[in-house]
């Protein structure tokens, strides 16, 4: 049977209106990819899998939510829609609004989005509202403006959202005929790790899978679950990920605790290492993306007996061309030669 969707797919699993009518792009059925050469490269003990959420419609997991969360909201007849965003959920926003014929309004915070990610919104046909101030701010704002208005709030305080990412689990299962030993996941606005810790408790209640141990990774400039506070000014090269009050916080930290994992912050340097490790493997994934990598690593080198032959999966939550600055900024331009066979392959075999 033709493959239609998340919602199409696993209705049965999700805790939505039964008359919900799916606004779909095909998001979902994203690939789990061996990355058993990295291991060996890394000389790590593990059986490592990358759930590569990039090549959802809009480049990243938040597609996953949004068709659920769009969808419902269609359902009760709302014809706008308003989120707070660093620029993945802005964009998915505006794609699935687009598809069901609905506006869509984003605020983002002032000079921390990732050029890739606002043009997506653009294109979609967001209207786009930027403040002076944080990530935390904008959410603040959108949550009083759908509180006052009838306009439908798609952030991942929606409970919807979580309904739609938590079937990323419930592939990996499937995939792997049981649950990951481990999931290295980021964590920004925290909806995710909570997502998939739902999707698991539910899938093994349902099949008898095993739990997975959860290992949550935020950047140490904007790292409050860790921290135990709220972090005022956050700042990291993940831009995803940089949000100093999580709205899903304490869920984040009870799935963490009560699978046997946690949650810890890695370096902006480890990060990049690790978004390089990736691409040398065939996998361009944005920064906050690579942060799953550089938590297993950082945790590999201070207790490795805890991973070994272990079954562990990283999800790579957003393509790199989301966030391309990273890598653009420090490429210099090539160097030009002339439309000559003897020139090219004189440079080509280091001959000049």
């Amino acid at each position: 049977m033709t493959y239609q969707g998340i919602i199409h797919e696993y209705r049965d699993y999700l805790n939505i209106p039964a008359d919900t009518q799916a606004v779909t792009l095909l998001e979902g059925n994203t690939p789990l990819i061996s990355m058993q050469p990295l291991v060996a490269k890394l000389g790590l003990d593990v059986k490592l899998w990358v759930k590569f959420e990039g090549v959802n419609p809009t480049g990243s997991f938040k597609d996953r939510g949004m068709t659920v969360a769009i969808s419902e909201a269609k359902l009760r007849g709302a014809n706008t829609v308003i989120c707070a965003s660093t620029g993945n959920t802005a964009a998915s926003a505006a794609a699935y609004a687009a598809r069901a014929g609905m506006k869509s309004i984003v605020i983002i915070p002032s000079g921390k989005v990732a050029a890739g990610k606002l043009a997506g919104a653009i294109a979609y046909g967001a209207e786009v509202f930027q403040i002076n101030g944080s990530f935390d701010e904008a959410l603040n704002i959108v949550v009083a403006i759908a509180e006052s208005h009838p306009i439908a709030l798609v952030n991942s305080i929606n409970p919807y959202r979580l309904e739609g990412q938590k079937t990323a689990a419930f592939e990996i299962c499937k995939t792997l005929d049981d649950a990951p030993d481990w999931l290295a996941i980021p964590v920004g606005n925290a909806g995710n790790i909570t997502a998939y810790w739902m999707g698991f408790k539910q899938y093994s209640q349902k099949w008898g899978t095993a739990l997975p141990k959860l290992l949550g990774v935020q950047a140490q400039g904007a790292a409050p679950l860790v921290l135990g506070h709220t972090v005022e000014n956050p700042e990291t090269v993940a831009t995803a990920i940089r949000i100093g009050k999580p709205a899903r916080g304490e869920e984040a930290l009870l799935a963490a605790q009560e699978s046997g994992g946690s949650i810890i912050s890695v370096s902006d340097g480890l990060i990049l290492d690790s978004q390089k490790l990736l691409a040398k493997n065939g996998l361009w994934v944005e920064p906050a993306s690579a942060a799953g990598l550089a938590g297993l690593i950082q945790e590999m080198k201070s207790n490795k007996s805890k991973f070994v032959d272990k079954k562990v999966v990283i999800v790579c939550t957003g393509h790199g061309l989301k966030d391309p600055d990273i890598i653009t900024r420090d490429f210099s331009s090539p160097k030009v030669f002339p439309a000559e066979l003897k020139a090219l392959e004189r440079a080509i075999l280091h001959k000049e």
